[in-house]
């Protein structure tokens, strides 16, 4: 089988219709101007200094493909997949490029065309992205078995042992990476609906996601016992589903639409209907942006069209959720901390939030705020890019240490998993006893300091 002989491609879901590059409005491929502002933005350009490695280079590249000047080729999908997707140029363009939207369409073309695909690819592709992130049983039983394996000391042991030796070479380096399960998952931590002592004043849906539901579940307790401490009442649909995202990135397409699908019947089901909640909250900076596009990603389902609209028209990130409803100050002394804040790039680029978490560490007794040396710079996680590009996602996660290390600052808050998974491996690489932490879990220990 010759290594990227094309495979059969998805269908596509029913009433919905395919994303192409060459079908998009023209309006979208023709906006970039061409200044080169994103330039200097752009983490694969800034470290290569070639144009085909920067946003203007790459959107020349899915224009030529879109007006049928370039085929797909394999090295067309190389450079597609050596974008971080961390959306920085669209902060910086003056124009208004919607880089997401073409961004996700060439990887969802380059997937159908089978341009990248060897056994390898697709078997792992197979098993994670279309097998395990769509079966949350699946998930949370892996994770239950990581989790004995490093509360039982058997992970010790096999160090100890040397016994990561006998690993392949690439397993052995993406060890570090590997995140610390939590004792209990969120469905032990939540109850389905919890209202406040006090009336309530807003009602609103929590979604608890995949990895952080495995590894930040104590994240989302904290998540739910702020909006509690803000008059919310919660609504916590059971065993969740994936947001879809990481498909959604990743050109499985038809995957994303019924990860949205299954999370919108889910949230339906709990909480009765959509028009019953205020908002639907997420605490995950990178699901969070790709959660606001369900009514782009079903625009074309009959079935679900009209609620993927109401779906996103609710999905509010917490930080950004709490700073409408005016948040409650913690009233407790509070222990001197000093704190710096690490932007999540789709929640400071995809959802143009960067205000509101800085609002709410402020608002904590005795936190010190000092800000972070190109706090809103990718740190090298960028979905699973630290395991498919674990070179540049290095280069970049330096990078970030350096800059976290020159703040003095013993935790570093920040709004999304995957950046924690990040910082903390890079944390325990150093040595650090540096805390990684989520602005809302910082919050949340203020309110309980009063008690």
């Amino acid at each position: 089988m010759h290594p990227h002989a094309t495979e059969t491609p998805l269908p596509p879901s029913p009433g919905a219709k395919p994303f192409y590059l060459k079908d998009l409005d023209f309006g979208v491929l023709a906006q970039c101007i061409h200044c080169g502002l994103c330039l200097p933005t752009c983490p694969t350009y800034d470290a290569t200094k070639l144009e085909k490695h920067s946003p203007r280079g790459r959107i020349q590249l899915m224009r030529n493909v879109a007006e049928g000047r370039l085929d797909l080729t394999e090295a067309f999908g190389d450079e597609m997949y050596f974008c971080l997707g961390c959306l920085a140029c669209e902060t910086a363009c003056p124009a208004g490029v919607d880089y997401t939207r073409m961004f996700e369409e060439a990887r969802a073309d380059i997937e159908r065309a089978g341009i990248l695909n060897t056994e390898k690819r697709n078997w792992i592709r197979s098993v994670m992205l279309r097998g395990v992130f769509t079966r949350p049983w699946l998930l949370r039983a892996i994770g239950r078995a990581l989790r004995i394996y490093q509360a039982s000391g058997m992970e010790w042991l096999v160090k100890k042992l040397g016994l990561l030796r006998l690993l392949p070479k690439t397993l052995r380096e993406l060890e570090p990476l590997t995140p610390r399960v939590e004792r209990d998952f969120s469905d032990a931590l939540i109850a389905e609906v919890e209202t406040p002592k006090a009336a309530a004043r807003k009602r609103v849906g929590m979604l608890t996601g995949c990895v952080q539901d495995l590894t930040y579940s104590s994240v989302n307790r904290d998540t739910v016992d702020v909006l509690l401490a803000n008059g919310c009442e919660v609504v916590t649909p059971r065993m969740q589903h994936c947001c879809g995202s990481l498909h959604g990135h990743n050109g499985e397409v038809d995957a994303a639409r019924d990860m949205a699908r299954r999370n919108i019947d889910a949230m339906e089901r709990s909480a009765g209907s959509l028009d019953d909640l205020d908002a639907i909250i997420t605490n995950a900076g990178g699901c969070g942006s790709h959660l606001k596009h369900y009514d782009h990603l079903l625009h074309d389902d009959r079935n679900y069209a009209a609620r993927a609209r109401k779906w996103t028209a609710k999905v509010k990130d917490v930080h950004e959720f709490l700073s409408v409803i005016g948040p409650v100050k913690p009233t407790g002394a509070g222990a001197e901390q000093t704190v710096t804040y690490h932007e999540s790039c789709h929640l400071c680029h995809g959802q143009k939030i960067t205000k509101q978490p800085r609002e709410l560490l402020k608002l904590i007794p005795g936190l010190k705020l000092v800000e972070l040396p190109e706090s809103s710079w990718c740190c090298g996680s960028a979905g699973v890019y630290n395991i498919t590009q674990p070179e540049m996602s290095a280069k970049l996660l330096d990078r970030k240490m350096a800059n976290i290390a020159k703040t003095g600052a013993k935790c570093v808050a920040n709004g999304n998993p995957g950046c924690s998974v990040q910082l903390e491996a890079g944390m325990r690489a150093a040595g650090s006893d540096v805390e990684i932490a989520h602005p809302i879990t910082l919050l949340a220990r203020a309110y309980r300091e009063e008690k």
